[in-house]
């Protein structure tokens, strides 16, 4: 009998240490305080004390663990409910936590709160965004104690509390909408300082905010008012030549635009001002049916402010509710009797977002880019030009957590700006807010040239259907931008020999891109491309070398002429080599390409721009579209195999009308590109040697001969360390012997 009693009181305790260590692994988790309150309600009040049990120790495998491991018993106890248990409990926990109180006062001057109704949960806390330190995480665990005290004696108190901590947001909200653009400009100054992105963009989208663009010669282009007190604040105080004759036909006609612009000429403002446009007329269109709504909202409020507040109503939480609430999935817990809602937003700008289900915030707005970099600086654009309209914007690019960007989405974004891939995978999954693209205003394909390339991006091409077939809407509007978008090859004789073979041509080259997009109307067509397809302030040179020779003359540049500088190779392989050979050069280089995780290439794009002599080897990923600010110098070093990529690849430096450099290093395997290269392009004159000071030559070469070295013998012990790892690996499965002949390196 004795032994059953003592193994079902084992049987509780390791019950009860279970459930404390589960609910302190979910406190960790959560990474918030919690009380372990569950454990009252099992309805256990100690009355008596716990004894020691003798243990023999021929129990134990070792005499050694006689010491270590004890077990103590409770016989005096019954059996009550959690109320009970609480008034019981009640004055010593009191004069617990006033001796805590007492003990930390002496040791901190920080004063604990005594008003039950001045508590601030640490979850509030942590919205705000301010890192709580080791006093305030004290304060909070009083703050949690009192509530546990109030458990169930005061109901309506501790309710009272909570709901008005509740409303604090909520009214706020009513205000917000009724002067949106004078408030929002009047907290500017803190808006731009507590919020401000660290990304290559910003120093692109920084102005001073003392002095204010006049923004006058906008005015004519029909631009929203919220976008023209941005673009002020911003400093555009002139249209581009690209965006004055693209906004009026885009927002005043309502036209599909097709814009071939060299690098750098503003073409992303050139679509998004007139997305916004089209955002703010859907909402405008729609405030009849808010205001009716928010009538029937104001009304569920105050349902919902007043439900927790009667006594009758908290006292249903079950045990099960309780038990349930602990799940780290769900996004509300019980602290008492009283329903905490974790993660709950509350957004000022979110005027359309009513209660019912069936009133969302549709996507209008959807950009299509070809690579993820592109994407993230395409939203960053549009969100400054958007600063004071309140829309909502998202970015769905691979490489991400696709969970995290179905959470985004799930805020009803009115603009999506995605590459092709993540974005067919959500449309697959049946994502509720793309589910009716029909209601798109707006598709924006950037890059188009290149999206649209044969053999590349098959997602596209499935978007592009069902936007076009199903999905299709008479409405809406489509921009098609690109800076060689009108780069038309020259057509081989060999080829046009052949039947049914057509000379390709400016005007053939945009109806087939425009069958593909889906544009059916007339589109406004805009041409601003040189006949070189380059800016005029690029000065373009070459080296002709061997192949062996280019990490010479590569080395040469950099040594000779520092600055930011982008190297661009054809393989990711090339990258990779260089940026050993470079490291062992200190010369710092920063890599970039499809191989590395998302977090790494933005962050090397981050430190190429702050440094202003880097060095970032790069593939094709970082040819298109990117504005890095002063890029100085852009090194070919094997020569691009279209036109196309040379035009994007030059268009990286000599931005916005600031002079750049292209260099070449041609080998005997570049010299076929380059030819095409340069007939496609229809160079007057011959492409400029870039001058090379022979007496540096050979310091240079002998650096880069040991450099090589050092870095194949550190390629080839890297290999035998893997291959020796596994191998040993695999013996040690099969519990064989290896002798050292079959190691790498030995």
């Amino acid at each position: 009998m004795q032994s059953q009693f003592l193994s079902v009181t084992v049987l509780w305790a390791i019950t009860a240490s279970s459930s404390v260590l589960g609910e302190t692994m979910k406190a960790r988790k959560g990474g918030r305080f919690r009380s372990p309150f569950k454990l009252k309600r099992k309805g256990i009040a100690v009355v008596g004390e716990w004894k020691t049990v003798q243990i023999d120790p021929n129990l134990f495998a070792e005499e050694e663990f006689r010491d270590i491991v004890c077990l103590e018993e409770l016989t005096d106890y019954k059996l009550v409910s959690s109320s009970k248990v609480g008034k019981v409990k009640q004055k010593k926990r009191k004069a617990e936590s006033a001796s805590e109180e007492g003990s930390e006062e002496v040791e901190e001057p920080v004063v604990p709160p005594k008003k039950k109704k001045k508590n601030k949960d640490l979850r509030s806390q942590t919205d705000k965004g301010n890192t709580p330190n080791a006093a305030e995480i004290d304060k909070e665990a009083k703050c949690n104690e009192i509530i546990e005290e109030a458990n169930c004696e005061d109901h309506g108190h501790v309710t009272e509390s909570v709901s008005s901590s509740k409303d604090t947001p909520k009214k706020k909200k009513k205000k917000v909408p009724k002067n949106k653009a004078s408030q929002a400009q009047g907290a500017l100054p803190s808006v731009a300082a507590s919020k401000k992105v660290k990304n290559w963009t910003t120093e692109v989208l920084s102005a001073s905010t003392d002095q204010k663009a006049d923004v006058s010669a906008w005015k004519d282009l029909f631009v929203p008012e919220p976008v023209l007190q941005a673009l002020s604040y911003l400093g555009f105080s002139a249209p581009t030549p690209i965006q004055a004759l693209a906004l009026p036909s885009a927002i005043r006609d309502n036209m599909d635009v097709l814009g071939a612009a060299e690098t750098g000429s503003g073409k992303t403002l050139a679509f998004a001002i007139p997305m916004i446009h089209s955002v703010l007329q859907w909402q405008k269109s729609n405030n009849s049916t808010t205001r009716n709504d928010s009538v029937l909202k104001e009304s569920h409020q105050h349902h919902d402010e007043t439900r927790w507040e009667s006594e009758d109503e908290a006292e249903k939480v079950t045990h099960q509710q309780v038990e349930d609430s602990g799940d780290e999935d769900d996004p509300s817990f019980t602290t008492g009797c009283v329903k905490v809602l974790e993660n709950v937003e509350f957004d000022s700008n979110d005027e359309t977002h009513t209660v019912d289900s069936h009133k969302k915030r549709p996507l209008l707005g959807l950009v299509l880019t070809p690579t993820r970099e592109l994407a993230v600086q395409v939203k960053h654009h549009i969100d400054a030009v958007a600063k004071f309209t309140g829309i909502k914007t998202a970015i769905l690019v691979g490489g991400m957590a696709a969970q995290k960007q179905e959470r985004v989405l799930n805020r009803q974004p009115e603009i999506v700006i995605a590459t092709p891939g993540r974005l067919w995978e959500l449309v697959k999954e049946r994502h509720p807010h793309l589910s009716n693209l029909r209601q798109l205003r707006c598709l924006v394909i950037d890059e188009a040239d290149r999206m649209v390339e044969k053999g590349h991006f098959l997602e596209l091409s499935q978007l592009l259907e069902i936007l076009n077939d199903s999905q299709y809407n008479p409405r809406r509007q489509t921009f098609v931008f690109s800076a060689t978008l009108t780069l038309v090859h020259q057509t081989p004789t060999r080829v046009l020999q052949k039947k049914n073979a057509k000379k390709m041509d400016k005007k053939t080259k945009l109806e087939l891109l425009m069958e593909k997009v889906g544009i059916k109307g007339k589109p406004k067509v805009i041409d601003l491309t040189r006949k070189e397809a380059t800016v005029e302030t690029l000065t373009e040179t070459r080296i002709h070398c061997n192949t062996n020779e280019k990490d010479y003359y590569l080395y040469y540049f950099l040594l000779q002429y520092p600055g930011r500088t982008m190297v661009f190779a054809n393989s990711i392989d090339c990258v990779k080599r260089l940026s050993s050979l470079l490291t062992i050069l200190n010369c710092d280089p920063l890599p970039l390409h499809a191989n590395m995780h998302q977090k790494q290439r933005l962050k090397n794009l981050e430190r190429f721009a702050e440094r202003e002599s880097c060095v970032l080897l790069t593939t094709d990923v970082a040819a298109r579209g990117l504005d890095i600010p002063n890029v100085q110098h852009v090194i070919h070093y094997q020569v691009p195999r279209t036109s196309e990529l040379y035009v994007h690849r030059s268009g990286r430096t000599a931005r916005a009308a600031n002079e750049g450099l292209s260099l070449l290093l041609i080998g005997p395997e570049d010299l076929i590109n380059f030819r095409k290269i340069y007939k496609t392009l229809e160079k007057s004159e011959e492409l400029p040697f870039f001058p090379v000071d022979a007496k540096c030559m050979t310091s240079v070469k002998e650096r880069m001969n040991l450099a090589r070295q050092i870095e194949k013998a550190e390629f080839f012990n890297s290999r035998a360390k893997q291959h020796n790892s596994w191998l040993q690996q695999a013996a040690e499965a099969l519990e064989m012997d290896l002798d050292d002949d079959m190691l790498m390196g030995k």
